[in-house]
């Protein structure tokens, strides 16, 4: 694969960009090489500036259900454009994909449009803190709520990836009432509970988890979650920044019929603009000001692009067929890599929960971070770079989820099973 110009490009942002690129994993650091310039992308391919055409299972890290460059929302989006690009005042748009959201996830009963997950991971938690008056919050090893001081701790994604400790610049005192345990673990959450009885405000987690790739949740275990945190006055805060419509059309709290009393959202919700959200029980969301005391607030929130790009790709997504078409492509897809990987004689832990997919190295059942840790990195460079060779392009991290979309045509996973079989065979023993 020819890829001159991406190196001279890439050459060129190493002296502008910190490492090149602006956000980490995209540095091809886990999987040696370097990161490929990429010049437009359509239905489920990018196109590099060397022209090379590949199948991409990244999508700008999941948002792109429908594929990239979706025509409906392409038009939205046009003609949205010309109607002005950010008010920083109230729109019409603001309601239309609320109550959008509110008919996929009724447990939203109100909802604070913001510009990221992070904001919106760290205002729910901010939020908890005020509703409860406590200060304490539990995390899960590996599970990443975005890159607030506080959530950095055994952050799992990126941090994992590039073989970081917990980021320097971020306080100890900061990460003071952070709390930890291992995911799939309430035992260890009950012990947390235990210590501190009445000074845990919630536990946030990744219901199924994206950051350490796809690790689902064992039987139980959020609605044992559930359960805890009503019996101890803390609030469940669902992070379903990634799952939100990915694992189920109404996130992973419909999928597993658990309710949390806060949802944070991203991704899929702005069509591929950056957006975020978080919402949940009228009676915590009014705290929010200017309802209420919890100060929060963005120039950009809210902005008419993002919200037409939302509300084309949910306007899609209310069509029961074509939910299930995705969720067809993820399951051949499994089956076809599972059965690439057999015929190789090579050991992987596939695992999927809706539209969202990992191949794991390793001969251990992934179910925390722990068992993540034990695939074998080497392995997967080796077919990362292969899979790339045959136009596949995945994320370049052991750490980090594959996502499908509605332009992943049968045609299309069958070139995939195809590149999986050539690059499962060329991995060393």
């Amino acid at each position: 694969m020819n890829i001159s110009r991406s190196r001279e490009l890439f050459q060129k942002a190493l002296l502008l960009l910190p490492g090149g690129v602006d956000s980490p994993v995209r540095a091809f650091r886990a999987v040696g090489g370097q990161p490929l310039f990429i010049e437009r992308a359509e239905g489920a391919y990018l196109y590099d500036v060397d022209g090379n055409r590949l199948i991409d299972y990244v999508l700008s890290w999941g948002p792109l259900i429908l594929g990239h460059a979706h025509p409906a929302v392409i038009e939205a989006l046009v003609e949205a454009i010309h109607n002005g690009t950010s008010y920083g005042a109230p729109s019409p748009l603001e309601i239309d994909l609320a109550e959008r959201i509110q008919r996929f996830m009724p447990g939203l009963e109100m909802i604070r449009f913001v510009n990221s997950g992070t904001e919106a991971t760290m205002s729910a938690i901010r939020l908890a803190r005020a509703y409860t008056r406590r200060n304490k919050i539990i995390k899960f090893e590996g599970c990443y709520h975005g890159h607030a001081d506080l959530l950095l701790v055994q952050a799992g994604s990126g941090v994992a990836t590039l073989g970081l400790p917990d980021s320097p610049g971020v306080p100890a005192d900061t990460v003071r009432d952070t709390l930890v345990a291992p995911y799939n673990d309430l035992d260890a959450v009950e012990s947390l509970f235990g210590r501190f009885p009445e000074k845990i405000a919630a536990v946030i987690v990744e219901p199924v988890a994206g950051n350490m790739g796809v690790v689902t949740p064992q039987a139980g275990f959020l609605s044992g979650l559930r359960a805890i945190t009503q019996n101890f006055g803390a609030l469940l805060i669902f992070d379903e920044v990634m799952t939100g419509f990915r694992v189920h059309p109404g996130g992973a709290q419909a999928l597993y019929q658990v309710a949390p009393d806060l949802t944070t959202l991203g991704k899929v919700i702005g069509g591929g603009l950056p957006v975020g959200a978080y919402g949940g029980k009228k009676e915590i969301m009014q705290l929010v000001a200017p309802a209420g005391p919890v100060y929060q607030a963005g120039t950009l929130a809210g902005n008419p692009l993002a919200m037409t790009a939302g509300i084309a790709t949910l306007e899609i997504l209310a069509n029961e067929t074509v939910w299930s078409r995705i969720v067809e492509a993820a399951i051949a897809l499994e089956k076809a890599v599972n059965e690439a990987a057999r015929q190789a004689g090579v050991t992987v832990q596939q695992t999927r929960a809706g539209t969202m997919f990992s191949t794991f190295f390793t001969e251990t059942p992934v179910i925390n971070w722990q068992t993540v840790k034990t695939s074998n990195l080497t392995r997967f460079k080796h077919f990362f770079k292969a899979m790339l060779e045959n136009g596949i392009y995945l994320a370049p991290s052991q750490f980090e989820a594959g996502f499908v979309s509605l332009a992943h045509t049968p045609e299309i996973i069958g070139k995939t099973a195809e590149a999986a079989h050539k690059a499962f065979m060329q991995i060393p023993e």
